[in-house]
């Protein structure tokens, strides 16, 4: 029945449409465009904006499409005079209670409110705004949530219930409804930043986020190093109207260079060494059956929900630092010497899909000797974007170039780390020949690749049975941890990551964005490890010769690999 057609008319061309699909996404399929603001496919239905508005045949009034389901024989109009005139109406609405800061907005680069404005003649300012003066929240050191640019479409607020928080809540006393942080102190934000990548209106943004974005590039007796991560490079082409997947590893390179930064690494080669720790541990765990199951902690939204959420799951945690701490480590200590540079004269700048890695850097348990932090910065897919195109870099025209050897030399496995279920199959390639002493003839896990929430699978390494579990979105990280809670031996190693795919939809991507593009910059990552001669972290050279001659000492692997945790209290309170 799910897959069963039915026959409708949009705009006097007959179509075919899945029963149970809305007039929405199936005028969408079609081509056929329907404006759209509160929607979101990853939410539910809410019609609040009432932009998606048409006409069906035999009803009274207009009816929101994304709310109205198909039905056989169903005839729909999705452009009228009447049609217009209640979009425009209710466009002016929104308005009224949006202040614009249309300079410095997430969605400059594809303001879906302005491109409707433009389309319906609408002037911006024809109201007051509404909730001029209304307060602007900071939640630590990751996010921003200006009120006054809220249109209350209540996607934040869902889409933070849907990641098991509710830290995000409306508050009904007012004479207008709110959305505000919550003041219940069992529950904290973990600055996961899905709240920005769900808001069509920009109310939410990173810290910095334009304000401070070229402080870096200001000291010039600092050596600025800048690493990007993984995801970046298929993601970013998409603020510059490349299609959805491209990867422009090299193009980014010589777009940061020309912006002025000294080196450019890649914190793929950190994901290197993230995954030689990573394996080990998880051989040491798997061998005395202590601490399991192993629990991966590169993403610090999940590591901070499990530090106040599920303080009793600290324990399984993986002591390994994140890749770009790690490589910020490296910087400052194995790099500085080859390069008779004082740690204290650099500056490491992360380009992360990430805001919670703003908050990440912070920690005191990252800081290394004499007080010298591994990262100093954290500027996301979009601030660099911004960046670019505030200096005119022309991304999609500019000359490729290489990362500087050897911190930008990675294996395909590091690449990997950027969608869900890279960690660990990164660190399985590398358990699996540790293990068994024999090479891996087929080097896909593609039982743990995919956008499903919850995957789950047993990985057969030489007599081992290792039962493995990767989750993406906290909401299914509370499942399984409840589900661990009441089975504690249900699994041995578990990957996962606060956001819906993994990094290549964290809260500092490009906007839009959906399953599809999700999967699209996905399938970027992997076609790179597939073209890469080294798909191994253990066989990289650039790995190899680390261990050899700076990792050899033990102290060095503890100090810049791994770290520790602790219960956490709530910190966002107002």
């Amino acid at each position: 029945m799910a897959d069963k057609k039915i026959s409708i008319t949009i705009n006097g061309k007959k179509i075919k449409g899945l029963i149970g699909r809305t007039v929405l996404e199936t005028a969408s399929e079609k081509g056929i465009n329907i404006p759209a603001l509160c929607f979101h496919p990853d939410l539910d239905i809410k019609a609040n904006c009432r932009m998606c508005l048409v006409e069906i045949k035999g009803r009274r009034g207009l009816q929101t499409a994304c709310s109205t389901q198909i039905e056989e024989g169903m005839e729909i109009i999705t452009e009228s005079a009447e049609i217009k005139k209640a979009r425009k109406i209710n466009l002016e609405l929104i308005f009224a209670q949006h202040r614009e800061e249309c300079a410095d907005c997430v969605w400059s680069f594809n303001c879906q409110l302005l491109k409707l404005a433009r389309e319906y003649g609408v002037k911006i300012t024809r109201f007051p705004d509404r909730k001029t003066g209304e307060p602007v929240y900071q939640f630590g050191p990751s996010l921003i949530f200006d009120s006054s640019k809220c249109i209350d479409c209540r996607n934040c607020v869902d889409v933070c219930k849907k990641q098991g928080i509710g830290f995000l809540e409306i508050d009904e006393k007012k004479p207008f409804f709110h959305i505000v942080p919550t003041k219940n102190p069992r529950k904290d934000c973990v600055y996961c930043g899905q709240c920005i990548v769900h808001c069509p209106a920009g109310a939410f943004e990173a810290v910095g986020e334009f304000e401070e974005i070229e402080e870096p590039l200001r000291d010039k007796k600092k050596t600025v190093v800048v690493q990007f991560a993984p995801s970046i490079r298929s993601s970013i082409g998409e603020e510059f109207n490349i299609p959805y997947g491209s990867v422009l590893t090299d193009k980014l390179a010589s777009g940061i260079r020309k912006l002025g930064f000294d080196k450019v690494f890649d914190v793929c080669v950190g994901a290197d060494v993230t995954t030689i720790e990573e394996a080990g541990e998880l051989m040491e765990r798997l061998k005395s059956g202590k601490n399991l199951p192993m629990f991966t902690s590169c993403c610090p939204a999940w590591v901070k929900f499990v530090e106040f959420y599920y303080p009793e799951f600290i324990p399984n945690l993986t002591t390994v630092r994140s890749p770009h701490i790690i490589l910020g480590g490296l910087i400052k200590t194995f790099w500085a010497q080859k390069e008779h540079i004082d740690p204290k004269d650099i500056v490491v700048v992360s380009i992360m899909p990430c805001v919670s890695k703003k908050y990440e850097i912070r920690r005191k348990e990252l800081s290394g000797r004499g007080g010298i932090n591994p990262v100093d910065y954290v500027l996301t897919t979009r601030e660099l974007a911004y960046l670019f195109s505030r200096h005119k870099v022309d991304l999609k025209n500019i000359s490729p170039c290489k990362a500087d050897a050897p911190l930008g030399v990675p294996s395909g496995a590091g690449v990997i780390y950027g969608a869900t279920g890279g960690v660990m199959e990164s660190a399985l390639r590398t358990a699996y020949e540790k293990i068994t002493g024999k090479a891996l003839l087929k080097l896909e896990f593609k039982q743990v690749r995919g956008k499903e929430g919850i995957k789950k699978a047993v990985v057969k390494i030489g007599a081992k049975k290792v039962r493995v579990a990767v989750v993406n979105g906290l909401g299914n990280a509370r499942l399984l941890l409840e589900e661990i809670k009441k089975n504690p031996k249900s699994y041995d190693y578990v990957e996962v990551m606060a956001c819906f795919g993994g990094c290549i939809g964290g809260g500092g991507q490009p906007l839009p964005v959906d399953d599809k593009i999700r999967q699209k910059r996905a399938a970027g990552l992997y076609q790179i490890d597939s073209r890469k001669k080294v798909r191994l972290a253990h066989e990289n050279p650039v790995i190899k010769e680390l261990y050899r001659q700076f990792f050899s000492d033990k102290d060095n692997i503890h100090r810049i690999c791994h770290t520790k945790y602790a219960r956490k209290k709530k910190e966002n309170k107002f």
